[in-house]
């Protein structure tokens, strides 16, 4: 969608440099590429500010990999024939930014958000340089479009799946929009008045905020080095842990 006046003003102003950051959307929607995602239409929002303020975007839609079930790196050493996650784990670790857009069905986060969150949890207990668990130093936040009631619940269930693998969450990381109960128009849809909930005040302002909160923050922690190393190592902690647990829950 075209960016509001308000939108527009707000990249024209800025006087901060963060063409050296990256933003990463996994768009959990149930839809196959090249079909149309309501989703997909409100991350558009979000990528639109990030890329005129020069933050290099991808968008991906994890249903379009064959994505093996699991809590590994690779599930292909762990009995599976085939597993793209280990292509979509490179760009998630490029990126300083992640974003996780997701429909809601019965009022949860898609079944393919599940599995995007557990699969990231399986590279949790790897560590970076300096020794900490090696999602430090990046920036994490949701997009949510649905029908029903659930954007602040399927929002809080991701966020904190996030900040516990080590993403920094900034303030109101999360935007979303829903229609009235029971079957309607979807975000996005052709309405009377225009597209459905471009003209959602809460929606944009959320989605405008989240954003601007992902690249101020990805800028501070990229400007420090991410968080400085001390009482945060892993590596430091004797803790008695083992890597090679059967169950990574020990993390």
């Amino acid at each position: 969608m075209t960016l509001s006046e308000k939108q527009r003003e707000l990249c024209k102003d800025n006087e901060t440099d963060f063409s050296n950051l990256s933003a990463l959307f996994l768009n959990c929607t149930l839809k196959p590429n090249p079909n149309d995602s309501h989703t997909e239409t409100l991350i558009e929002v979000s990528q639109s500010i990030f890329e005129k303020n020069n933050v290099s975007t991808e968008v991906i839609r994890p249903v379009d990999y064959n994505i093996a079930p699991g809590v590994y790196p690779d599930m292909t050493e762990h009995g599976f024939e085939e597993d793209d996650w280990p292509e979509i784990q490179q760009k998630v670790m490029d990126a300083n930014i992640l974003v996780i857009g997701s429909p809601i069905w019965l009022g949860e986060k898609s079944s393919v958000a599940i599995k995007v969150v557990e699969r990231l949890y399986g590279y949790s207990g790897n560590l970076n340089n300096k020794g900490q668990y090696a999602y430090y130093g990046r920036v994490g936040g949701c997009l949510i479009t649905g029908n029903e009631d659930g954007i602040k619940h399927c929002s809080m269930s991701i966020l904190y799946g996030l900040q516990h693998l080590g993403y920094v969450i900034p303030p109101q990381a999360d935007a979303g929009w829903i229609g009235e109960a029971g079957p309607g128009p979807s975000y996005g849809d052709d309405g009377e008045d225009g597209p459905v909930g471009f003209d959602n005040e809460f929606t944009q302002r959320n989605t405008t905020f989240m954003t601007w909160n992902l690249m101020h923050m990805a800028h501070m922690l990229d400007q420090a080095d991410g968080l400085p190393a001390h009482g945060n190592q892993r590596s430091a902690w004797e803790a008695g842990c083992r890597f090679d647990h059967p169950n990574p829950e020990h993390r």
